[in-house]
């Protein structure tokens, strides 16, 4: 079955709010449903999980950002400043879809002034015959340990374009490294680092191809083949 054996479908909350007439907030909540009959038994656990992350983050919308936006509203209009509308947003991309492996990353976005915004970005490689989430620790190998081959591989991969990161970035990468910022891709797993951890706001959000290999494993391989 393959790729075929399991769809996603995209779900979607979104709004927005108002005080005196005025829109302050707008949010729209992207959030995957997955559907399959090979793993059915996993789906409804999967589901609900993204579905409580996008609820959680709604209320967040409406109970933190959305008072925040009122309260600045206020102080702008008493100062005669322009109006400024937060925003949030989330959005998913599946990275990995192949037998009972899915792999994605949703990014986080809210604006709430200034000259820009900030994205958050998390992820998940799901086994769908466990329906337990997969982590780096299982899937890399290499010698001497997992976090030192890692960092070893961004840190060289970061001396082909040094102009684009921090100048301390030796020390940042091993300071800001999270072993849950990962996903999985056809060609190898990706790490990330969040905005401003090792480079400007310019640069984005980083991230690092690090290739399957015989101390790599490909996530498919923790599948049982039929």
């Amino acid at each position: 079955m393959g790729l075929q054996s399991v769809y996603v479908e995209k779900c979607v909350l979104q709004d927005a709010l108002s005080f005196n007439g005025v829109t302050l907030l707008t949010y729209k909540i992207e959030y995957p449903a997955f559907r399959s009959l090979r793993y059915r038994a996993c789906m409804p656990k999967i589901n609900e999980y993204y579905r409580k992350r996008a609820a959680h983050f709604q209320r967040y919308c409406r109970r933190v950002l959305f008072p925040m936006a009122v309260k600045q509203y206020q102080e702008d209009v008493a100062n005669g400043y322009p109006i400024r509308v937060f925003e949030a947003m989330q959005v998913f991309r599946v990275t990995y879809r192949k037998d009972c492996i899915v792999s994605l990353y949703l990014d986080q976005y809210q604006y709430t002034g200034g000259a820009h915004g900030n994205t958050t970005r998390s992820s998940e490689t799901w086994n769908l015959e466990t329906c337990r989430q997969l982590g780096l620790n299982q899937l890399v190998f290499c010698p001497p340990d997992m976090k030192t081959f890692i960092l070893a591989e961004v840190e060289a991969q970061i001396k082909r374009e040094p102009e684009l990161y921090f100048e301390d970035y030796p020390t940042l990468i091993r300071e800001t490294f999270n072993e849950n910022q990962f996903y999985s891709t056809p060609r190898g797993l990706v790490v990330y680092y969040q905005q401003y951890d090792i480079a400007p706001y310019s640069s984005g959000i980083r991230t690092f191809l690090i290739p399957y290999s015989n101390c790599v494993n490909d996530p498919v391989t923790s599948c049982r083949m039929f």
